[in-house]
């Protein structure tokens, strides 16, 4: 068997939109991994083609499918950044295949957590609102500060994305607030405070707070502040290029290729 036919296979969803080509992009330039597949959904335009001229450039000699079944087979892991309904069916055939499953999709309801929860029992998932280590980072840090300083101080979670993302707040903000809510040692859906808009009455102690902001070409942008009354502390990350999100998901994928069946996330691939 040759060096290249060694390297795990990695099949991306979502192949046509801008984060199913950076993690491509990711999986051709990396010399731990190999790409077996690329899928979009049926009736694409890119269904047939191969992936490298519809991406713009050489043939590659892989044509993009729209057959999940098929390109899992072929593959030990799948980065998955594509939309709820879609995910829940990845995840299902993924764990059909004891592929690795790795999930960016944001806006996941509690019913298509439950489903992937089900998935997991069969292969290993690693799911994150995000795939950076900085976000990541910035996760522990908003949980220490939220277990030491009390209800005296407000939270508020700012986040700022493109304007093509469909979702708010997003999976990051969601992540985040959690933390802080697991500093606190409270529930997130009875503090979270995602909407004001006209005489809404004073602020609610111990809430947490959401204001999303869409604009542009804003590739993600994270503040969490922790605001008393004569001092207020800021956290905040700012992602300038989407590879960072590719190059994470694509270490998870390799990390979970030696786990046992679960559900995972970030933290746990980074140690932290």
């Amino acid at each position: 068997m040759s060096d290249q036919t060694e390297k795990p296979g990695i099949v991306v969803t979502g192949a046509s939109g801008r984060m199913g080509q950076m993690l491509i992009r990711t999986v051709l330039e990396s010399d731990r991994a190999r790409l077996v597949g690329a899928l979009e959904r049926p009736g694409h335009e890119w269904i047939g083609r191969d992936v490298g001229e519809a991406m713009g450039g050489a043939a590659l000699g892989l044509r993009v499918s729209d057959d999940p079944l098929e390109a899992f087979a072929r593959a030990q892991a799948v980065l998955d950044f594509t939309a709820p309904q879609a995910t829940v069916e990845f995840a299902a055939l993924a764990a059909q295949a004891r592929a690795v499953h790795v999930i960016g999709t944001t806006g996941l309801s509690g019913d298509d957590l439950k489903k992937i929860a089900a998935a997991a029992r069969h292969a290993v998932i690693i799911r994150a609102g995000n795939m950076s280590m900085g976000v990541n980072l910035l996760v522990k840090l908003v949980r220490t500060v939220a277990e030491t300083l009390g209800e005296e101080f407000d939270i508020e979670i700012v986040e700022a994305h493109h304007n093509r993302k469909v979702d708010a707040p997003s999976g990051t903000a969601l992540m985040l607030g959690q933390a802080a809510a697991d500093g606190r040692g409270v529930k997130l859906e009875e503090v979270s405070d995602r909407g004001r808009d006209g005489i809404t009455g004073a602020r609610r102690r111990g809430d947490i707070g959401f204001c999303s902001i869409r604009g542009g070409d804003i590739v993600g942008e994270h503040e969490v502040m922790f605001i008393g009354r004569d001092e207020r502390i800021s956290l905040r990350h700012v992602a300038t290029d989407r590879r960072l999100f590719a190059n994470g998901a694509l270490r998870a994928a390799l990390w979970g290729l030696s786990r046992k069946p679960g559900e995972y996330d970030m933290l746990d691939v980074l140690g932290l």
